[in-house]
Protein backbone atom coordinates (compact mmCIF):
# COMPACT_ATOMS: atom_id res chain seq x y z
CA UNK A 1 0.00 0.00 0.00
CA UNK A 2 1.33 3.43 -0.92
CA UNK A 3 1.45 6.03 1.82
CA UNK A 4 0.38 9.70 1.52
CA UNK A 5 3.96 10.90 1.18
CA UNK A 6 4.31 8.85 -2.00
CA UNK A 7 1.09 10.08 -3.64
CA UNK A 8 1.37 11.88 -6.98
CA UNK A 9 -0.65 14.98 -7.98
CA UNK A 10 -3.56 12.94 -9.46
CA UNK A 11 -3.91 10.85 -6.34
CA UNK A 12 -3.76 13.93 -4.19
CA UNK A 13 -6.59 15.57 -6.16
CA UNK A 14 -8.79 12.51 -5.75
CA UNK A 15 -8.11 12.56 -2.03
CA UNK A 16 -9.33 16.16 -1.83
CA UNK A 17 -5.97 17.62 -0.92
CA UNK A 18 -3.93 20.39 -2.44
CA UNK A 19 -0.97 18.87 -4.34
CA UNK A 20 1.11 21.94 -3.45
CA UNK A 21 0.46 21.62 0.29
CA UNK A 22 3.47 19.75 1.68
CA UNK A 23 3.41 21.18 5.21
CA UNK A 24 2.21 17.96 6.79
CA UNK A 25 4.87 16.00 4.94
CA UNK A 26 7.81 18.18 6.05
CA UNK A 27 6.76 18.74 9.67
CA UNK A 28 7.75 15.34 10.95
CA UNK A 29 11.30 15.37 9.51
CA UNK A 30 11.86 18.87 10.97
CA UNK A 31 10.65 17.79 14.39
CA UNK A 32 12.79 14.70 14.11
CA UNK A 33 15.86 16.77 13.31
CA UNK A 34 15.22 19.06 16.29
CA UNK A 35 14.86 16.11 18.64
CA UNK A 36 18.00 14.50 17.25
CA UNK A 37 19.98 17.75 17.66
CA UNK A 38 18.76 18.12 21.24
CA UNK A 39 19.66 14.50 22.00
CA UNK A 40 23.13 14.91 20.48
CA UNK A 41 23.69 18.08 22.55
CA UNK A 42 22.65 16.38 25.79
CA UNK A 43 24.81 13.31 25.05
CA UNK A 44 27.80 15.53 24.19
CA UNK A 45 27.46 17.44 27.46
CA UNK A 46 27.10 14.24 29.48
CA UNK A 47 30.16 12.70 27.79
CA UNK A 48 32.19 15.86 28.46
CA UNK A 49 31.23 15.77 32.13
CA UNK A 50 32.01 12.04 32.32
CA UNK A 51 35.40 12.44 30.66
CA UNK A 52 36.23 15.39 32.90
CA UNK A 53 35.34 13.30 35.93
CA UNK A 54 37.44 10.39 34.72
CA UNK A 55 40.36 12.69 33.97
CA UNK A 56 40.12 14.21 37.44
CA UNK A 57 39.92 10.81 39.09
CA UNK A 58 42.59 8.97 37.14
CA UNK A 59 44.78 11.39 35.15
CA UNK A 60 44.98 14.97 36.46
CA UNK A 61 43.72 16.86 39.47
CA UNK A 62 44.01 20.44 40.67
CA UNK A 63 44.92 21.35 44.23
CA UNK A 64 45.33 24.60 46.11
CA UNK A 65 48.07 25.37 48.62
CA UNK A 66 46.78 26.11 52.16
CA UNK A 67 50.07 26.74 54.00
CA UNK A 68 53.45 28.44 53.59
CA UNK A 69 55.54 25.28 53.91
CA UNK A 70 56.54 25.37 50.20
CA UNK A 71 57.41 29.10 49.99
CA UNK A 72 58.99 30.50 47.83
CA UNK A 73 58.15 27.85 45.22
CA UNK A 74 54.45 27.67 46.12
CA UNK A 75 52.64 30.42 47.99
CA UNK A 76 49.46 30.22 50.04
CA UNK A 77 46.49 30.13 47.68
CA UNK A 78 48.47 28.88 44.66
CA UNK A 79 46.76 26.42 42.31
CA UNK A 80 48.68 23.43 41.03
CA UNK A 81 48.03 20.67 38.51
CA UNK A 82 48.99 17.17 39.61
CA UNK A 83 49.60 14.23 37.29
CA UNK A 84 48.04 11.13 38.83
CA UNK A 85 48.49 8.64 35.99
CA UNK A 86 51.30 7.40 33.76
CA UNK A 87 53.88 7.43 36.52
CA UNK A 88 55.04 5.06 39.25
CA UNK A 89 57.11 5.56 42.40
CA UNK A 90 60.06 4.27 40.41
CA UNK A 91 59.80 7.34 38.15
CA UNK A 92 60.16 9.82 41.03
CA UNK A 93 63.48 11.66 41.30
CA UNK A 94 65.17 13.93 43.83
CA UNK A 95 63.70 17.40 43.64
CA UNK A 96 60.25 16.35 42.38
CA UNK A 97 57.28 17.96 44.11
CA UNK A 98 54.61 15.45 45.06
CA UNK A 99 51.15 15.37 46.61
CA UNK A 100 50.55 12.51 49.04
CA UNK A 101 47.96 11.36 51.52
CA UNK A 102 48.19 12.30 55.18
CA UNK A 103 51.04 10.42 56.94
CA UNK A 104 49.85 8.36 59.92
CA UNK A 105 52.31 10.01 62.35
CA UNK A 106 51.61 13.59 61.26
CA UNK A 107 50.13 15.75 64.03
CA UNK A 108 50.62 19.09 62.25
CA UNK A 109 47.68 19.06 59.84
CA UNK A 110 44.13 17.76 59.59
CA UNK A 111 44.01 13.96 59.05
CA UNK A 112 41.90 14.27 55.90
CA UNK A 113 44.31 16.67 54.17
CA UNK A 114 46.61 15.71 51.31
CA UNK A 115 50.05 17.31 51.63
CA UNK A 116 52.55 18.70 49.13
CA UNK A 117 56.33 18.51 49.68
CA UNK A 118 59.56 18.04 47.75
CA UNK A 119 61.39 14.72 47.40
CA UNK A 120 64.76 14.99 49.15
CA UNK A 121 65.96 11.39 49.22
CA UNK A 122 64.93 8.20 47.44
CA UNK A 123 64.54 4.66 48.80
CA UNK A 124 67.85 3.25 50.01
CA UNK A 125 69.69 6.59 50.03
CA UNK A 126 71.42 7.88 53.17
CA UNK A 127 70.75 11.38 54.45
CA UNK A 128 71.93 13.77 57.17
CA UNK A 129 72.22 17.51 57.69
CA UNK A 130 75.00 19.78 58.91
CA UNK A 131 74.31 23.46 59.41
CA UNK A 132 71.93 24.51 56.63
CA UNK A 133 73.16 21.83 54.20
CA UNK A 134 71.54 18.47 53.48
CA UNK A 135 73.77 15.59 52.43
CA UNK A 136 72.48 12.67 50.38
CA UNK A 137 74.80 9.66 49.99
CA UNK A 138 77.58 11.81 51.44
CA UNK A 139 77.26 14.67 48.89
CA UNK A 140 75.70 18.12 49.44
CA UNK A 141 72.25 18.25 47.89
CA UNK A 142 72.14 20.82 45.08
CA UNK A 143 68.98 22.85 45.64
CA UNK A 144 68.84 25.60 43.02
CA UNK A 145 65.14 26.07 43.75
CA UNK A 146 65.96 27.60 47.17
CA UNK A 147 67.38 31.07 47.94
CA UNK A 148 71.06 31.02 48.99
CA UNK A 149 70.24 32.28 52.48
CA UNK A 150 67.61 29.63 53.17
CA UNK A 151 67.77 28.27 56.71
CA UNK A 152 67.26 24.58 57.37
CA UNK A 153 65.48 24.96 60.68
CA UNK A 154 65.22 21.68 62.60
CA UNK A 155 68.00 19.24 61.57
CA UNK A 156 67.36 15.76 60.29
CA UNK A 157 66.92 13.81 63.54
CA UNK A 158 69.12 10.92 64.60
CA UNK A 159 71.44 11.38 61.60
CA UNK A 160 75.09 12.39 61.42
CA UNK A 161 77.87 12.08 58.86
CA UNK A 162 79.13 8.99 60.73
CA UNK A 163 75.65 7.54 61.17
CA UNK A 164 73.31 8.90 58.46
CA UNK A 165 69.67 7.98 58.24
CA UNK A 166 68.94 5.43 55.51
CA UNK A 167 65.58 5.74 53.77
CA UNK A 168 63.78 2.38 53.91
CA UNK A 169 62.94 0.53 50.66
CA UNK A 170 59.76 1.80 49.03
CA UNK A 171 59.78 5.06 51.00
CA UNK A 172 60.75 8.69 50.29
CA UNK A 173 62.12 11.47 52.47
CA UNK A 174 60.24 14.72 51.86
CA UNK A 175 60.66 18.29 53.04
CA UNK A 176 59.02 21.65 52.41
CA UNK A 177 60.97 24.38 50.64
CA UNK A 178 60.30 26.69 53.58
CA UNK A 179 62.58 24.54 55.73
CA UNK A 180 62.36 26.56 58.94
CA UNK A 181 58.53 26.48 58.85
CA UNK A 182 57.66 23.07 57.44
CA UNK A 183 56.29 20.01 59.18
CA UNK A 184 57.74 17.17 57.09
CA UNK A 185 59.71 13.92 57.24
CA UNK A 186 61.87 15.39 60.01
CA UNK A 187 58.80 15.20 62.24
CA UNK A 188 56.88 12.16 61.01
CA UNK A 189 59.37 10.13 58.96
CA UNK A 190 59.45 9.18 55.26
CA UNK A 191 56.33 8.54 53.19
CA UNK A 192 55.49 5.35 51.35
CA UNK A 193 55.41 5.25 47.57
CA UNK A 194 51.83 3.96 47.68
CA UNK A 195 50.71 7.12 49.53
CA UNK A 196 51.80 9.42 46.68
CA UNK A 197 48.78 10.82 44.82
CA UNK A 198 50.82 12.30 41.98
CA UNK A 199 53.57 14.67 40.91
CA UNK A 200 53.14 18.43 40.52
CA UNK A 201 53.64 19.35 36.86
CA UNK A 202 52.26 22.89 36.66
CA UNK A 203 51.19 25.94 38.60
CA UNK A 204 48.50 28.02 36.92
CA UNK A 205 47.91 30.52 39.72
CA UNK A 206 50.78 31.91 41.79
CA UNK A 207 51.06 34.74 44.30
CA UNK A 208 47.49 35.97 43.63
CA UNK A 209 47.67 36.18 39.84
CA UNK A 210 47.63 33.83 36.82
CA UNK A 211 51.05 32.34 36.18
CA UNK A 212 51.88 29.18 34.29
CA UNK A 213 55.07 27.42 35.40
CA UNK A 214 56.05 23.87 34.61
CA UNK A 215 58.06 21.56 36.88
Amino acid sequence: MTGPADAGPADASRAGTDPDDTSTVGARPKRHRRWRLAAETVITILMAVLLAGLARTFVFQTFWIPSSSMVPTLAVGDRILVQKAFFSPGDIREGDIVVFSHPPLDRCSAPQDDLVKRIIALPGQSIYSAGNTIYVNGRPLAELYLPPSDLLGPPIPNATSQHPYRVPPGEFYVMGDNRSDSCDSRFWGPITGSSIVGTVILTWWHDHHPEFRGF
